[in-house]
C-alpha cells in the first residue's frame, strides 16, 4: 500500500490533522499524526483513532504500524525542544 495512500486516509478520518507516513516497501509504516482530535487522549485512544480510519487495512495491507501522536501544542513544545 502506497504512503501517500495511507496518510490521506487518516487525514480524512482526522480532519484537519498533519501526517507523514514512510514505509521500508515490506507492509511495515511509521506514521507521525498531529492531530486537535487527540488532546486530552492518552496514547492508546489516540492510536485507536488511528486505526479506526484504516479500517480492514491494518492487518492486511498494512501489516505493521509504529504511531507517534501529538497534539499541536504537544508537537509545537517537541520543536521548540529540538
Amino acid at each position: 500500500m502506497d504512503p501517500q495512500e495511507i496518510q490521506k486516509l487518516i487525514e480524512i478520518g482526522l480532519a484537519g490533522a498533519k501526517v507523514e507516513v514512510r514505509t521500508d516497501g515490506q507492509g511495515h509504516y511509521e506514521a507521525l499524526v498531529v492531530a486537535e482530535q487527540f488532546d486530552g487522549k492518552r496514547t492508546l485512544a489516540r492510536h485507536q483513532l488511528v486505526y479506526g480510519t484504516l479500517g480492514e487495512r491494518v492487518g492486511r495491507e498494512i501489516h505493521a504500524l509504529q504511531l507517534q501522536t501529538f497534539t499541536p501544542a504537544e508537537m509545537q513544545a517537541r520543536l521548540a525542544e529540538s
